[in-house]
């Protein structure tokens, strides 16, 4: 039988790895799925919460991070192309030589 032990333990994982993304960034673009990786993380973490306590209010606070993760993810991607169709490449370090 799967408890909420499981689930909470996928959470830890999944958190775990957008961490150890978002710390080992080296294009934009995969700072974005390590983002999306630890949103998801969270989501799991307050839908197997909801779900134990049989309360609702979890499920809707997933709702509202998987809407945060959708725009973040629309803004992100069109500063992304942005910044490749101006630079040519989305590597961070290509970031610092941004001027004001």
């Amino acid at each position: 039988m799967i408890g909420i032990g499981h689930y909470l333990a996928l959470s830890g994982v999944l958190f775990a790895i957008g961490i150890l993304g978002v710390l080992r960034r080296k294009s934009l673009l995969m700072l974005f799925f390590a983002t999306e990786i630890l949103l998801n993380a969270a989501n799991v973490g307050f839908v197997a919460i909801s779900k134990f306590y049989a309360d609702i209010n979890g499920q809707i606070f997933a709702l509202f991070i998987i809407a945060i993760a959708a725009s973040e993810v629309a803004v992100g991607l069109g500063l992304l192309v942005l910044w490749y169709k101006r630079t040519g490449t989305i590597d961070l370090d290509s970031l610092n030589i941004m001027k004001g």
